[in-house]
């Protein structure tokens, strides 16, 4: 059995992250609700949702005694799995220009800055839009010829290394939807929401081994 923490910080979308784990998990693993620092080293695999505002949710993060030093270890030094949903991708960046600027993680080098459409599109993105996969990744596979997730955001992820943009979608402009590198992936959509998509995605991380 996996053992797959959850951070809980405050995110809204944790309890609907939650049962799509589950759902994905079927027999395969547990999932821990957890926001016990203690709980991040014993697991297996580690997922951070996030909705909100950037500098919002790394305070939540931040607040919890020990939980980044916890994550630091058991995903930079021991490669744990990890997947961040939103703004939980976006936390991995060097920095967030949401409400001024804030301190992310600094993980994979970027800036998350405001969504930039084309004229007359709204902003946030909310809706389905398609996946562009230029190569494959081992959690983004087989999930279909045209793929297509759902997403609701203002800001995203500038990767300094076009590489670490294992998807890529367009609204107007192009934006990376995932960020990959070594044991880590994101994504800027919900998989959570994402019906048959998300819950691959989500069934294909629980079994990653990179």
């Amino acid at each position: 059995m996996t053992r797959l923490a959850l951070i809980d910080y405050g995110s809204g979308n944790l309890h609907s992250c939650a049962r799509a784990l589950a759902a994905a998990a079927e027999d395969t693993g547990k999932v821990m609700v957890t926001a016990r620092p203690e709980d991040i080293l014993a697991a297996e695999r580690i997922v951070l949702p996030g909705v909100g505002h950037f500098a919002d949710c790394a305070g939540a993060l931040r607040a919890i005694p020990g939980m980044v030093e916890a994550l630091e270890e058991a995903v930079l030094r021991k490669g744990a799995p990890f997947l961040g949903i939103c703004v939980g991708m976006q936390l991995m960046a060097d920095l967030g220009l949401e409400d001024g600027e804030t301190r992310g993680l600094g993980w994979v080098h970027g800036v998350v800055e405001a969504l930039q459409p084309a004229p007359g599109l709204p902003v946030p993105h909310v809706g389905w839009n398609e996946l562009m996969i230029p190569s494959p990744h081992p959690v983004l596979e087989g999930l279909g010829e045209t793929p297509h997730a759902y997403f609701t955001h203002s800001y995203v992820f500038r990767p300094e290394e076009e590489a670490d943009a294992a998807a890529w979608c367009d609204y107007g402009s192009p934006f990376a939807a995932a960020i990959a590198r070594d044991n880590l992936i994101g994504t800027q959509f919900h998989p959570e929401k994402s019906q048959r998509l998300g819950l691959t995605l989500l069934a294909k991380f629980l079994k990653w081994n990179p």
